[in-house]
C-alpha cells in the first residue's frame, strides 16, 4: 500500500470558493429556507434602514437668496387667473380662445411665444415599442379641426446664457372646460413668467407650456416633446403639428416651432382642492416615471426642502392606505421598536430603530413607492421627460383654500409662486445635469429614501438559494440514476458519459417550449386588437382560450421529437432536471428584468422563488402519507393558486381598494394599460412569471 500510495501522484485539493461551493450545494435546503428567510426580514427592515435625504450637488444652494417675486407680480398674475376662470363661462362662440388669452399675456410680458397643434395618439398595442425609444408618432386621417389640442408654448431667453441648456414649465389644463385649479396653476406659472422676464441672473431659457389636455395631460406633453426632439415633417419640410398661427384670429406669430437648449430640468405644476381637516396646505409630489425610472434624488431634495423651511408646505408622497391599519404591520413595528430599545440600551451609539408610527408611515410610502414603479406607469406628465432622459416631477399644491380663492387667492400664488422660483434658481446655478445623486432609490417619506446599495441586498438574498438549489437538483439527479445508467451501458455500445451528459436536454426542451409559448403570449393581444373590438370579459376569455390552444399546439408540434435513448428507465426522476431547468430560467429571467426595472424583479422574485423551490410532484407526496408531505401539498397548491396571473390581480386590488366593484373584465383592462404605456412588466408577466407558473404546474402534476 505504501508503494502505491508513494508512486500515485497527489491530487491536489480545490481551491476554497470550490468547497464552499460545493458546500452550500448539498446543504441547498437549509441554504435556501435561510436566504428565503432573510430576504423578507430585510425587506420588512427597509424602513429602519432608510437614511435621511441630503443635496448632494453644493451647486444648488436651495434658499440662498431671498424671493424676489412681489406683490405686483402676484396682482397679475390674479388678474389673469380672473380672466381665465370667466372664460369657461362666456357663450360667444367668436370670443378668443384660452390659447390666445394665455399667448397674449406671455407677449405683453415680452417673450416668445408659440402655438403647438397636435392629434390625439390611438392606444394601440405594438410589441415592438418595447425594444424602440419615444413613439415618433403617427399622423391620423378623419379628424376634425375640433379635434385638434393646441398647446401655448412661452420662452425667455437667458439673459446671460448661450441658449444651450432650459428650464421647462408644464402647466396642464383643459381647453373646453378650465377648473379653478388649473386657472391656478396657470396663475403661478405666469407670476413666475412675469418675474423672470425682468431678471438679469437667468442662466438658461425658460420655456412654460401650458398644455391642452382635453385629450389627457400626458398626451399634451408627449406631443410637445416628440416635436421638440423628433420633428416629424411633411414634404414639403414644414412640420406636420407646428402652428404659429392664433387658433381662433389666424394672426401669425412666429416662422418657426421655437426651441430652446437642453432640459435640464421640469416641473409640472398643478393645484387641487384640500380638505378642510388639514391644518396647512399639502404639496403632493409625484416622481415614478414609465418602468421604474425615477428623477434624480436631489431635485425633489430641493423642492422638499423649499417647500418646508420656506413655504411653511407640508410635503407628502403617496402611500398605500390599506397598510396603515394593517395589524401584522402594527405588530411588526412595535417589534422593531423594542428591538431599537434593546439595541440604545446596550449601546447609545448604535441608533437603530425607529417610532411605531414612523415605521407604519414609512413602510406603507415604501410599498407605494415599490407598486408605482414595479408597474411601470407614470403617476403623471412628467413621467414622458424620463423618456428623453430630463429629470422631473409633478408638484401638486392641495389647498383649503382653493373653494374662496376670491377671498384670499393671493396668498396661495405668492406661496406656490415662490416655491418654484426658488427650484428654479437651484437649477439655473448648476453647471451641468443632475448627476451627484441617485437615480435608483425607494422614498419612505419625503425626506428620507432607500439607496439602491440597501433595497437590492433583500432581492440577492431571494435570488442567492435559486443557482444552488439547481446545481443540487441536477447532481442528485445524476447520482440516483449513476446505477441504472452504468447497468444499462454495460450491455451496450453506446458510451455511459454520451447518456449522462446529456439527459438534461428533455428538460430544456420542455422549458424552451413553455417560454417560447410565454412569447407567443405576449403578442396575441396585438392581433385581437387587429380583429376584435370587443367587451373586455370577451377580450379576456378569447385571450386565455388561445393561449391554451397555442400551448397545446407547440407541445404537439415541438414537443413530440424522438426522445434520448432509455430515457423511460429514468422518468421516475426527470422531474427533478424539470425543476432544475425551471429554477435556472426563473433565476435568470429575474436577474435580467432587474437590469430593467428593479422593482418588478423585487416583487417578482417574491413570488417566483418560493413558488419554483417549493414544486415537487404531488404523486410523491400523496405516497409518503406523512404530515410533512401534507404540508407540502398544501402549501403547492396554495402558492399556485395565489402566484396565477389574474388570482394576484384581484387579490391585490382587494387589498387596495376592494372588491366590492370588481368585475371579471378587470384584468384585460389592467393589462391593456400595461401595453398602452408600454410598460416592461407585461413583458416580465409573460414571458417569465407565466411560462414559470405553468411549468410548476406541470411539475406538481408529473407522473412518477
Amino acid at each position: 500500500m505504501e508503494t502505491m500510495s508513494e508512486g500515485e501522484p497527489p491530487k491536489p485539493k480545490p481551491r476554497p470558493i470550490v468547497r464552499l461551493g460545493l458546500f452550500l450545494i448539498s446543504h441547498s435546503f437549509i441554504v435556501s429556507v435561510a436566504c428565503c428567510a432573510a430576504g423578507i426580514f430585510a425587506l420588512l427592515l427597509l424602513p429602519v434602514l432608510a437614511k435621511n435625504t441630503y443635496i448632494s450637488e453644493n451647486a444648488l444652494m436651495p434658499g440662498s437668496a431671498s424671493p424676489m417675486l412681489s406683490n405686483d407680480d402676484v396682482s397679475r398674475a390674479r388678474m389673469f387667473v380672473n380672466k381665465v376662470v370667466s372664460f369657461d363661462f362666456k357663450t360667444d362662440s367668436s370670443s378668443i380662445g384660452i390659447q390666445e388669452l394665455v399667448a397674449q399675456h406671455i407677449t405683453d410680458l415680452g417673450g416668445e411665444v408659440n402655438f403647438h397643434k397636435f392629434l390625439p395618439q390611438a392606444n394601440k398595442f405594438n410589441p415592438l415599442h418595447f425594444f424602440s425609444g419615444p413613439d415618433q408618432g403617427i399622423v391620423q386621417e378623419n379628424y376634425t379641426c375640433s379635434s385638434y389640442g393646441i398647446n401655448t408654448v412661452g420662452f425667455i431667453r437667458a439673459p446671460r446664457g448661450d441658449g444651450k441648456e432650459a428650464i421647462v414649465l408644464v402647466t396642464p389644463y383643459n381647453s373646453v372646460k378650465t377648473s379653478t385649479g388649473e386657472a391656478l396653476s396657470l396663475g403661478i406659472a405666469y407670476s413666475i413668467f412675469s418675474l423672470l422676464t425682468r431678471v438679469t441672473w437667468l442662466a438658461k431659457d425658460v420655456i412654460w407650456l401650458a398644455a391642452d389636455s382635453q385629450h389627457g395631460e400626458y398626451a399634451a406633453v408627449a406631443a410637445w416633446l416628440r416635436e421638440y426632439h423628433t420633428p416629424s415633417f411633411d414634404g414639403s419640410g414644414k412640420s406636420l403639428f407646428e402652428s404659429n398661427a392664433s387658433p381662433r384670429t389666424g394672426r401669425k406669430r412666429h416662422n418657426d416651432f421655437l426651441r430652446a437648449g437642453t432640459m435640464a430640468a421640469a416641473l409640472v405644476i398643478k393645484v387641487t382642492d384640500g380638505t378642510e381637516k388639514a391644518e396647512r396646505d399639502v404639496l403632493n409630489l409625484y416622481a415614478e416615471a414609465s418602468n421604474g425610472q425615477m428623477p434624480n434624488l436631489d431635485l425633489i431634495n430641493v423642492v422638499n426642502y423649499l417647500a418646508v423651511n420656506g413655504q411653511r408646505l407640508r410635503v407628502k408622497v403617496e402611500k398605500l392606505g390599506s397598510l396603515l391599519d394593517a395589524w401584522w404591520l402594527r405588530s411588526l413595528a412595535e417589534l422593531f421598536h423594542k428591538l431599537g430599545t434593546l439595541a440604545r440600551s446596550l449601546n447609545p451609539q448604535w441608533n437603530f430603530g425607529i417610532s411605531v408610527a414612523e415605521y407604519i408611515e414609512g413602510t406603507a410610502t415604501l410599498a407605494c413607492s415599490l407598486y408605482n414603479q414595479a408597474l411601470g406607469v407614470p403617476t403623471g406628465p412628467h413621467g414622458v421627460f424620463r423618456d428623453y432622459q430630463v429629470d422631473a416631477i409633478t408638484m401638486e399644491i392641495s389647498s383649503k383654500r382653493l373653494a374662496n380663492y376670491k377671498n384670499r387667492p393671493n396668498e396661495l400664488l405668492l406661496q406656490g409662486g415662490r416655491l418654484v422660483e426658488g427650484v428654479i434658481l437651484s437649477v439655473n446655478n448648476l453647471l451641468e445635469k443632475f448627476h451627484q445623486s441617485f437615480f435608483l432609490y425607494l422614498l419612505t417619506s419625503p425626506n428620507k429614501f432607500v439607496s439602491v446599495g440597501v433595497y437590492m441586498i433583500p432581492f440577492a438574498l431571494l435570488v442567492a438559494p435559486l443557482p444552488m438549489v439547481a446545481a443540487s437538483l441536477f447532481a442528485d439527479s445524476t447520482q440516483r440514476n449513476s446505477g441504472t445508467e452504468n447497468k444499462v451501458t454495460s450491455s451496450s455500445d453506446i458510451p455511459a458519459i454520451t447518456f449522462e451528459s446529456w439527459r438534461w436536454l428533455h428538460a430544456a426542451k420542455t422549458v424552451f417550449i413553455v417560454h417560447f409559448w410565454g412569447a407567443v403570449v405576449t403578442l396575441l393581444p396585438h392581433f385581437l386588437s387587429l380583429v376584435l373590438d370587443s367587451l373586455p370579459l370577451i377580450n379576456l376569455v378569447i385571450w386565455i382560450v388561445l393561449s391554451a390552444f397555442t400551448l397545446l399546439v407547440l407541445q404537439v408540434v415541438l414537443g413530440s421529437s424522438v426522445s434520448l435513448p432509455r430515457m423511460k428507465q429514468t422518468q421516475g426522476m426527470e422531474w427533478t432536471l424539470l425543476k432544475s431547468v425551471t429554477i435556472a430560467a426563473a433565476c435568470t429571467g429575474l436577474c435580467i428584468m432587474s437590469v430593467i426595472n428593479f422593482a418588478t424583479a423585487e416583487l417578482g422574485a417574491l413570488m417566483l422563488v418560493p413558488m419554483c423551490l417549493m414544486a415537487r410532484p404531488l404523486r410523491i407526496d400523496a405516497k409518503a402519507k406523512t404530515l410533512k408531505s401534507f404540508i407540502r401539498v398544501a402549501c403547492n397548491l396554495v402558492l399556485i393558486f395565489l402566484f396565477f396571473p389574474p388570482v394576484t390581480y384581484y387579490l391585490w386590488k382587494g387589498a387596495l381598494v376592494g372588491l366590492d366593484n370588481a368585475r371579471v373584465g378587470d384584468f384585460w383592462n389592467w393589462v391593456e394599460s400595461l401595453w398602452t404605456w408600454n410598460s416592461a412588466t407585461y413583458i416580465y408577466m409573460c414571458m417569465v412569471h407565466l411560462p414559470c407558473w405553468v411549468l410548476c404546474v406541470h411539475t406538481l402534476a408529473y407522473p412518477c
